[in-house]
């Protein structure tokens, strides 16, 4: 066959409107959600000390961006490191539950009660060992995206395709290089989405930690600032804290994505 009449594959382009659409997304979901909040304080009359308009909000982040941006320091350090904690520990217990049957039989149990304990009565006593500073607000938000985090990255461990598995076997390769160079690899997909996970929730161990015990942080100035019927320092906090969690996913999930490149997204293909 000529090469004229081979058929050409080629990827559809993307229109540029579609991609103009996709960069003023955000921009437009902010904006349809400002008009919800702002109709609905106008149709309620709602007061300013049960629900504040979207410009009170924005008055109080910009009269007080100072004392905001000093508290939110602590809970975005809290986070962070919380959740680069508890993934690791996550990624350690998983590896052996894995690897080793009796670790797994004895170890899954305590996994599972471990999350029928409620974290607001592990907080206090966090606070209690750890003191008022960053150790116990980290310590939660490891524990919270601890069991997501092994959950997940042991699942994919133990769903390894059974080819590969067969495949090495013939190979006479050993348990280590089993899992160094298939188990691992295709358990990065299932880790990666314990992760994303994980990210999102993290935040929430830091606030319930400072809520229970604590000088600093979003969630210090949440309660006080509730306490003293400042509901739009309230919300300027809410506000902070969620736009913290989603650019934290984002950024995590670019990163995932870029670093595991024999998971393509199947559903992109198809926008």
């Amino acid at each position: 066959m000529s090469r004229t009449g081979r058929k050409k594959h080629t990827r559809k382009p993307v229109l540029p409107a579609w991609r103009v659409l996709r960069a003023v997304r955000p921009l437009i979901i902010i904006l349809a959600l400002l008009i919800t909040w702002q109709a609905i304080v106008s149709i309620t009359d709602a007061p300013p000390y049960m629900l504040p308009s979207p410009y009170e909000v924005a008055l109080a982040l910009i009269r007080q961006h100072a004392v905001l941006a000093m508290h939110a320091r602590y809970t975005i350090a809290e986070t962070v490191i919380g959740l680069f904690a508890g993934a690791i520990l996550g990624v350690l217990t998983a590896l052996p539950m894995a690897m080793f049957s009796p670790v797994r039989f004895w170890l899954m149990p305590v996994l599972l009660v471990s999350q029928a304990i409620p974290f607001f009565a592990i907080a206090p006593l966090l606070v209690l060992w750890l003191g008022f500073g960053l150790a116990s607000k980290i310590a939660m938000a490891a524990l919270i995206i601890y069991f997501p985090v092994t959950v997940a990255f042991f699942d994919g461990l133990s769903r390894t395709e059974t080819g590969w598995l067969d495949l090495g076997r013939t190979m006479g390769a050993s348990r280590w290089r089993m899992l160094k160079y298939v188990r691992l690899p295709a358990a990065l997909p299932s880790f990666a989405s314990g992760f994303r996970v994980a990210t999102a929730v993290a935040p929430i161990g830091a606030i319930i930690g400072e809520w229970v015990g604590s000088s600093h942080g979003l969630g210090y100035l949440m309660l006080h600032a509730n306490a003293r019927v400042q509901i739009d320092m309230v919300f300027a906090c809410l506000l902070i804290l969620c736009a913290f969690s989603i650019t934290q996913y984002f950024i995590v999930d670019r990163l995932l994505r870029r670093l595991l490149p024999w998971q393509p997204d199947s559903l992109a293909r198809h926008d």
